[in-house]
């Protein structure tokens, strides 16, 4: 059963009450393999937490989504369907929100067996380690935001030994992509959301969360689906555009100032 935490009410608080300070375009936006550093013009924007997608993003992708959609839908001609309506993608979340209740129900247990079969064959994105190394030796935060349940969470986490904290699952509502997660991440951090990247593989979900809440982000493309970042539709284009998180090395080095600050100047 999926439970309407109260969490996000926290948002009424400090970040919540002034306006957010607009960003300018970064002068870097795309960070490939030979990543150039950022112009000299341009400073280097304050950096205070990471929050990342756990699917796809910190794990291997091992759950055939398509399979699954296929199944919960009803076969290959509601999959179309819903395809052409969600613009070339499907939230299946969102399309099985307003079902009746015993069609609803089978949803979610076709859902949550391919999400067990998933857990079996868990394994970690390489440099997700590294990377995670890196972010503790320059007490950078890590948060953690994902559709997945909170059993798969609390595996990766016993499993490879991280822990991020917050750690949202799909039991936190509304989820990806509302900026609700992310925002309850940077409340709880007492850190703007300008002050955080969102990193993670979904167009859809992680940079429009990572977007709407006005934060930077980072789009994981390890194979090339989403083609070139110019050629991208402004809504869903990310700050930055990678094709493995070792390149996330890059492009914080380069274009943020990562030196922690006193906790009283965050906000």
């Amino acid at each position: 059963m999926l439970l309407r935490l109260g969490s996000h009410r926290l948002l009424l608080g400090p970040l919540a009450a002034a306006p957010l300070p607009r960003r300018r375009p970064l002068g870097v936006v795309q960070a490939m393999s030979s990543a150039s550093p950022a112009p000299a013009q341009i400073s280097r924007r304050p950096l205070r937490g990471v929050v990342f997608d756990m699917d796809g993003t910190l794990t291997v992708p091992v759950i055939d989504f398509q399979a699954m959609y296929r199944e919960v839908l009803g076969g290959d001609a509601a999959y179309a369907a819903a395809r052409a309506a969600g613009g070339g993608s499907v939230d299946i979340l969102h399309c099985i929100e307003d079902w009746a209740p015993d069609k609803q129900r089978h949803a979610y247990e076709v859902i949550a067996r391919f999400e067990k079969e998933g857990l079996d064959r868990l394994q970690i994105m390489p440099g997700a380690s590294e990377l995670c190394g890196f972010l503790d030796t320059k007490q950078i935060r890590r948060g953690l935001i994902t559709r997945n349940v909170k059993d798969a969470v609390d595996l990766f986490h016993q499993r490879f030994g991280m822990t991020f904290n917050p750690a949202l699952s799909r039991a936190f509502r509304p989820y990806k992509p509302d900026p609700a997660p992310l925002l309850h991440i940077c409340s709880t951090w007492e850190i703007p959301p300008h002050e955080v990247i969102m990193v993670g593989d979904s167009l859809k979900d992680d940079v429009v969360c990572g977007k709407k809440a006005g934060a930077f982000t980072c789009l994981l493309d390890e194979t090339g689906r989403y083609g070139p970042h110019d050629s991208l539709p402004e809504e869903v284009k990310p700050d930055f555009k990678v094709s493995s998180l070792t390149e996330v090395f890059t492009v914080l080095e380069e274009n943020f100032d990562l030196a922690p600050v006193p906790a009283e100047s965050r906000i």
